[in-house]
């Protein structure tokens, strides 16, 4: 499968693009003043303790508290049976307030919720991950290959030994590399943990004591692979750093980097751009005619799969199998794309034979495969829903590029004029028995006054004759639809 990585940087912005066939997969971007958080290690001091949430509440230097829960203070022995694991520690035997202490940002601050830390130290690097307080050795399961499994796994072991004695986890961009490459994978980590060690030992306040690669760099340590064709970059100066990273982990894909120089934005090679504006709308066209619909809440994300302008050639149920069947595909793309995570619903229309239910979640499965984020999918119930779970580190592209609606404060609707009007003559009556005036004006948008004017005008005069008073009104074009304003005078 033929991808490239195209790089956009500006003073104020990088955006990064995966295009796998001509066709944009994923989207990051991060801002200058709103970079995310995960993979920094901060020196922090602990605020409260809960013991009745098993959770602590730590300062590290952020808007927001971060919350750190006792069980991301032990290290998952990954070798072990599940019974195996030691129980979790009571965090008030672990933790007391204004104690001291090095963690990590494993999740975003979202919403109103502070990040998510652990005290379990792990730092990556092209093929591995650095855990410091253990001394597991574990292998990415991407690498499906068990003797390769074996050879990566007695590799990794002999060199560590040879080495330190810190546990590592194998990534998958690993696969068929040889021992010089994680040799010098091994001195790289151990130098940062070293200088990360210094600095934590040195500074006496809450301060951030290490923070990950920007995101482009980031993109290169994580998404370069055999698939990748090219990585086109459309900053001199970012492309220099994506030299030299290159030159010190990936000397082999150098002349893969590549600066794009043409008139052309770079997002607007392949679509990117108008493949984003897409992505922000809840309607998703399917090419047989059919859609899907995204419902972003708070709590979880709904999707309803419809045939809509699909007739099929056949009968109804080979009709709804073919679009449940394409729908798996653009649904495992758009959750990427979109960056959905936590609980999903997936509402897939209604199918009788039990081989096309079958069938379409063996293809949604499948499609899911590709996901970086870790997902897990429940069987189609017998209302045709299927619930999954994918693992959400970082805001949907949705919050991390649109605001609530100010008009409908993200409610997603507005009354209408006629509802508007009804509440100002109410507001019209309780302000004439409340207050002594012979004269009320009514300050309302333009839509709601030209209702009144033109379709409410024997209720007005209905109105001033019960009240005994003038009422007059005035357009106000700055005035949201549902706004309105009723003054004495």
């Amino acid at each position: 499968m033929n991808e490239e990585i195209l790089i956009n940087s500006t003073p104020s912005e990088s955006r990064v693009a995966l295009v796998q066939s001509g066709m944009l997969q994923e989207v990051w971007l991060e801002r200058t003043g709103q970079t995310g958080y995960i993979g920094n290690i901060y020196m922090g001091e602990v605020s409260r303790v809960l013991p009745g949430l098993q959770a602590a509440f730590v300062d590290i230097g952020l808007e927001r508290t971060a919350f750190l829960h006792a069980r991301n203070m032990v290290r998952q022995d990954y070798s072990a049976a599940e019974d195996e694991n030691p129980p979790e520690p009571l965090i008030a035997g672990l933790l007391r307030p204004g104690e001291r202490i090095m963690v990590q940002v494993i999740k975003d601050p979202l919403g109103s919720k502070g990040a998510r830390l652990t005290t379990n130290i792990s730092i990556p690097s092209r093929f591995l991950v650095l855990l410091t307080d253990c001394e597991t050795i574990g292998v990415s399961v991407r690498i499906e290959e068990e003797p390769e499994r074996v050879r990566l796994k007695e590799l990794v072991r002999t060199l560590r030994d040879d080495a330190n004695g810190y546990g590592y986890i194998v990534r998958t961009n690993a696969e068929g590399v040889n021992n010089f490459a994680l040799s010098a994978d091994m001195v790289y980590l151990s130098k940062v943990w070293q200088a990360v060690e210094e600095r934590s030992a040195s500074t006496g306040t809450i301060s951030c004591i290490y923070e990950d690669l920007s995101l482009p760099l980031r993109a290169l340590r994580d998404m370069m692979h055999e698939d990748v064709d090219r990585v086109r970059i459309d900053s001199a100066a970012v492309l220099q750093k994506a030299r030299d990273f290159a030159q010190r982990f990936v000397p082999d894909w150098q002349d893969r980097i590549e600066e794009y120089t043409a008139d052309r934005p770079i997002f607007d090679l392949f679509g990117v751009e108008d493949e984003i504006e897409k992505a922000l709308k809840p309607v998703t066209p399917l090419k047989s005619g059919g859609y899907l619909v995204f419902d972003q809440t708070e709590a979880m994300t709904t999707i309803d799969v419809n045939t809509g302008a699909y007739v099929g050639h056949r009968n109804l149920e080979e009709t709804i199998y073919k679009t449940n069947l394409e729908a798996t595909h653009a649904i495992a793309r758009q959750l990427r794309l979109r960056n959905l995570g936590g609980i999903i619903i997936v509402d897939f229309i209604d199918m009788e034979v039990k081989e096309h239910r079958r069938q379409v979640m063996r293809s949604f499965e499948k499609a899911l495969e590709r996901d970086h984020a870790k997902t897990a999918l429940s069987p189609i119930s017998a209302l045709g829903l299927v619930e999954m779970t994918r693992k959400r580190t970082t805001e949907s592209l949705e919050r991390r590029l649109c605001i609530p609606c100010p008009h409908c404060e993200g409610r997603g609707s507005v009354k209408s004029t006629e509802t508007v009007c009804l509440e100002i003559f109410r507001e019209i009556m309780r302000s004439s028995r409340q207050f002594e005036a012979s004269r009320l004006m009514v300050l309302a948008s333009s839509q709601v006054v030209e209702k009144i004017l033109d379709e409410q005008s024997v209720t007005v005069a209905d109105l001033e004759e019960l009240t005994g008073k003038t009422i007059r009104f005035q357009r106000e074009d700055q005035y949201a639809q549902e706004q309105f304003d009723v003054v004495l005078l």
